[in-house]
């Protein structure tokens, strides 16, 4: 018996010591990584990064799954939802020290048929530094390491701010993390105002977020909240008249997803994420490691203008609408002509289709693929109108074609001085055409609207004025040709403020014969125009490819006083605390380029095209005291441009396919300059916005007694007729809807703005708790005693 009773105590002290043993190891990493102490008092929970505009508008989110958070203060908390999770989820809370070993002897013998014995500390632990392993061998290691952290979060941390880590770190399921964005999401309010049984029906799911989802299963997510109500009735959290009268309730709810495309600007949310990552490449962490734009929760303030980006996109929805009605009614659209010989392009864009590709997932021949194609199914396209799509039975090859002969756009404004970008619509509709037209990959010919670059050099290096002759025939260029090639040019001479004004080609090649293609290249790239142009003669008429954000930055030097400023977009970026990491300076992006003399003198001839030439009557129709702009047409109408300006503003607009064979319906003027005169029209009218109609371009104190307006004439009509035709306008919002055509609106959406703003703050620690709370913590048992440290708090409660 004596034998037995030694091999008893033999086994347990050596089980015990063994144990203890098992925990030291697992403290010190052996089995893994541990979580350091600066980790548990800066815990990392992934929190979604959120863009601003300027006036600090939220614009929208960066997240990946777990990064779609939104953090709350306990103060922001209902005390229904803390009474619900403390009653449901760990009774002895505010007693225990992180490890409820009641209740994990009971999850043991019982073998977790009552329940689990994790605590809420615990299962922050596993939220915060761990995946939940699915081998039991890793599982049991990993239950260690989360004692382990649960006890030292205990030690640095009160249970208040447990709780609020806990609930801004749990999965609600569907890509839903948080308390806020569970609110939210199935209520539309703030977690402050949650009722009873709504705070019931939430922490519920956390049992299965999955099977007690409310609107996948309300049968089941009914009983569980029922459950929860029990829980928080029979610890005292309510009394059972109430309990009953709320459990008789059905769960009423206001769902609705947030949405990634829910936002300000989504074109430009999307492009600027590679940006952000270049700025951040070479900024560390405090405790060391890379920021994600993901994770972090950081704060990037912009420079677009809310307002403004509202204007760009009405301007576009209410202009796109009336040309795609054109388009639709072409012959060879309603025919299906237009694809003829184009058949390869199709066949490429079947198999590049997501439909393609999940039904060769399934398992099915090309052949099986190919012919469903030609079925006709329901699906929901691409519409203007104002929910920008529209239900429809058609085939999937069907729908390809529809979309592909959708016209499409871009436009960007920005000021022209300090190079911040004020509004960026890179397409027609971001949730269909994710391909960027603005950006800087995104290249296309840019006709007519390079020639002020060429007139530019042609005044800064070769003497012209706005009064020089030009020859306005066709020039030979040795190993060339003919430029322009095969077209009639009218002969005689023009002025260079007439060849400008109405966008003469042939006046424009004299210029580059005087000028050269390797010296005009060479001065392309002196305006800092990224993309490297080759030398041809050709490129005087615009047959290079250029994207509309370089565009822009060669013509800042016209209202920017003749310096190149490079288009910017980020003013700061801040850590989830409110700690600037990163500013920004818009001067170091300022290089000067040519004179300022040269620069005004252009301005003022620029002004020609926009008053008589090839966008004629536009100043006036916005109510600029002074502006310039120029418009831009490629060969068999592929691509229409315009870009123009004011002295504090500067914006263009393109047009065209994304196939160029499809070719637009008119010039330039015709075709892009309405997107950029609705956007003028209403930023100028708009003094909230303090862009002002009689701002004036800066003349050089060199000009004060040589130069004037009246110094650069442009004649009443196009002296030699051929060129870019010329329209009479676009219409305002009350025109639209007078003429029965429905008010699209921008493609912006609000979203919901968190309460509060972010600000610095500082790490509140155990000891530091503010008097006003002082109090009970809600959930709190009556007569809560004074703790004493346990073994395993005095053995892991390390401070350094």
């Amino acid at each position: 018996m004596k034998k037995a009773v030694r091999i008893f105590w033999r086994l347990f002290f050596g089980g015990f010591a063994a144990f203890i043993l098992l925990i030291v190891l697992a403290n010190y990493g052996v089995f893994g990584a541990m979580p350091s102490i600066d980790d548990l008092q800066n815990p990392s929970i992934l929190q979604a990064s959120e863009l601003y505009a300027e006036d600090g508008t939220l614009m929208g989110k960066y997240y990946t799954e777990r990064g779609n958070r939104s953090n709350v203060k306990y103060r922001d908390i209902s005390p229904f939802v803390i009474d619900a999770l403390v009653s449901t989820e760990d009774e002895r809370f505010h007693s225990h020290s992180g490890i409820d070993f009641r209740s994990t002897m009971r999850a043991i013998f019982t073998l977790g048929s009552e329940g689990g014995g994790s605590t809420i500390t615990q299962q922050l632990a596993l939220n915060l530094f761990n995946e939940r392993a699915s081998n039991k061998a890793i599982r049991v290691i990993q239950k260690l390491k989360e004692w382990i952290i649960a006890v030292k979060l205990e030690s640095n941390f009160t249970k208040e701010e447990i709780l609020t880590m806990y609930l801004n770190a749990v999965p609600f399921g569907n890509n839903i993390y948080g308390i806020r964005n569970a609110s939210r999401t199935f209520f539309q309010k703030e977690p402050d105002r949650l009722k009873v049984e709504e705070a019931a029906l939430l922490v519920g799911m956390l049992k299965g977020n999955s099977i007690y989802n409310p609107v996948r299963n309300p049968k089941l997510a009914l009983d569980r909240r029922n459950t929860v109500l029990s829980q928080m009735e029979k610890n005292g959290k309510l009394n059972s008249a109430e309990a009953k009268r709320v459990k008789a309730q059905p769960i009423k709810l206001n769902y609705r997803k947030l949405d990634e495309n829910t936002g300000y600007a989504p074109y430009f949310r999307e492009i600027l994420k590679d940006e952000i990552k270049e700025a951040l490449k070479d900024v560390e962490k405090p405790n060391g490691g890379k920021y994600s734009i993901y994770n972090d929760g950081l704060k990037i303030y912009t420079t677009i203008n809310v307002q403004m980006q509202q204007y760009a996109e009405e301007g576009m929805a209410q202009h796109m609408t009336m040309l795609q009605k054109g388009i639709n009614a072409r012959g060879d659209m309603k025919s299906g002509s237009i694809w003829k010989g184009h058949e390869k392009l199709l066949e490429k864009a079947i198999k590049e289709s997501d439909r393609w590709k999940n039904l060769e997932e399934d398992g099915l021949s090309d052949k099986e693929i190919r012919s469903s194609f030609n079925v006709k199914v329901p699906m929901k396209v691409f519409a203007w109108n104002t929910k920008r799509e529209k239900d429809t039975l058609m085939t999937p090859l069907d729908s390809i074609k529809y979309h592909l002969q959708m016209e499409q756009a871009g436009f960007i404004a920005m000021d022209p001085v300090t190079g911040e970008i004020r509004a960026w619509v890179g397409g027609i509709n971001f949730k269909t055409y994710k391909n960027d037209h603005v950006n800087l990959k995104t290249k296309r010919q840019v006709g007519s609207t390079i020639k002020p670059l060429l007139y530019t050099q042609a005044m800064e290096e070769r003497g012209f004025t706005p009064s020089t002759e030009c020859e306005n025939v066709a020039q030979f260029f040795p190993g060339s040709g003919w430029v322009p090639a095969g077209k009639q040019c009218g002969g005689g001479t023009m002025t260079m403020a007439d060849a400008l004004a109405f966008s003469k080609n042939c006046a424009t090649a004299f210029i580059m014969k005087q000028v050269g293609p390797k010296q005009f290249s060479e001065f392309l790239a002196r305006l800092n125009v990224p993309t490297p142009v080759q030398p041809y003669p050709s490129i005087a008429l615009g047959t290079c490819d250029l994207s509309m954000y370089e565009m822009l930055w060669a013509y800042t030097i016209f209202a920017g006083r003749g310096f190149s400023t490079k288009p910017y977009a980020i003013s700061r970026i801040e850590d989830r605390n409110g700690n600037v990491i990163k500013r920004f300076d818009y001067s170091v992006n300022r290089k000067e380029a040519v004179s300022e003399v040269t620069a005004y003198t252009m301005a003022r001839m620029m002004q020609g095209t926009v008053d008589k030439g090839t966008a004629k009557g536009l100043r006036t129709r916005v109510g600029a005291a002074e502006m310039g702009g120029k418009t831009g047409t490629t060969d068999d109408n592929a691509d229409a441009w315009f870009i123009g300006y004011t002295p504090q503003l500067l914006a263009g607009s393109w047009v065209g396919f994304e196939y160029t064979f499809m070719r637009n319906q008119g010039d330039g003027n015709r075709i892009a300059r309405p997107v950029a005169e609705y956007f003028f029209q209403k930023v100028l009218a708009d003094k909230k916005l303090g862009i002002e109609k009689d701002a004036r371009f800066v003349k050089p104190a060199e000009l004060e007694n040589e130069i004037n307006s009246a110094d650069i004439i442009i004649s009443e009509q196009d002296p030699v007729p051929g060129a870019e035709g010329v329209d009479q306008g676009v219409g305002t919002e009350e025109d639209y809807q007078n003429n029965s055509n429905e008010y699209i609106g921008p493609e912006s959406k609000p979203v919901k703005e968190d309460e509060d703003k972010p600000v610095k703050k500082d790490t509140v620690s155990k000891a530091v708790i503010r008097k006003e709370e002082a109090g009970k913590p809600i959930g709190s048992p009556q007569g809560d005693p004074q703790k004493k440290k346990g073994l395993l708090r005095r053995l892991f409660d390390r401070k350094n």
